[in-house]
């Protein structure tokens, strides 16, 4: 995250950091996503009665990284006769889905709307999906060095596949347009939308707002706040192993 406290608002605007994308990257990640769609989705949309009357509502569960079940919450105006465009929105550090009434402001505009939970976050709001790592190396108490030595155990691996299978949810649910998709979300909200926005490359709209998870080498020397401090404290006590975590 650039903070103004840094650069002016027209320094941020023009600043692109230097990029070093693996050699694999692309590999990676197709075939990160080909071993995902191996799973049936297996989306469940089971409809719920929280005493909204002008908005129907469905506990959603469907199969993201692994196979492993995600949930979410699925609402839309009450009596929608066509396809909908869809508002996909994913959540900030530590949050959970929590309940429908906490996500009102989309589906009362007219939208469909559906929220993804989280895998194993839920610390500022009730969440109902564990995560069910591949493995894991001793990390600091948080998200951010799960798995971190491997980038195929890392956290955000499965969180990211989980999004991209969550819009693959939304679009075969006939109530949604399945052309007209939106996805957004804050902080780390806003860092799994620019990462769906790469890897769903047909998304029409993507709007991150203050994304978190973005250029990490400078983000961690900018910043000694949580989450960023993860690291730090992990690299404290690991300190041979900057370049892996890095990478």
């Amino acid at each position: 995250i650039m903070s103004y406290f840094d650069m002016s608002l027209e320094e941020l605007r023009q600043y692109k950091p230097d990029r070093a994308e693996p050699f694999d990257f692309d590999e990676f990640w197709k075939s990160t996503l080909d071993e995902a769609r191996q799973h049936p989705l297996d989306a469940k949309f089971e409809s719920v009665d929280f005493g909204l009357k002008m908005l129907e509502c469905y506990d959603v569960t469907f199969n993201g990284y692994g196979g492993q079940p995600i949930k979410g919450w699925f609402l839309f105006p009450a009596g929608s006769k066509q396809p909908l465009p869809c508002i996909v929105e994913f959540i900030g550090y530590g949050g959970g889905r929590g309940f429908p009434t906490d996500w009102l402001a989309w589906p009362t505009a007219g939208y469909a709307f559906f929220v993804m939970d989280t895998r194993g976050q839920a610390s500022w709001r009730n969440g109902d999906t564990p995560d069910i790592p591949d493995g894991a190396n001793p990390f600091v108490p948080g998200f951010m060095t799960q798995g971190i030595l491997d980038p195929k155990t890392y956290y955000y691996r499965r969180v990211f596949t989980d999004a991209v299978r969550a819009v693959e949810a939304v679009r075969g649910n006939p109530v949604v347009d399945s052309e007209r998709i939106a996805i957004t979300g804050a902080s780390q909200g806003g860092g799994i939308t620019i990462a769906v926005s790469g890897l769903v490359p047909d998304i029409p709209v993507s709007m991150p707002d203050v994304p978190f998870l973005c250029h990490f080498p400078r983000a961690i020397g900018l910043t000694d706040n949580a989450p960023y401090s993860e690291i730090t404290q992990y690299l404290s006590v690991h300190r041979d192993k900057e370049e892996t975590v890095f990478n």
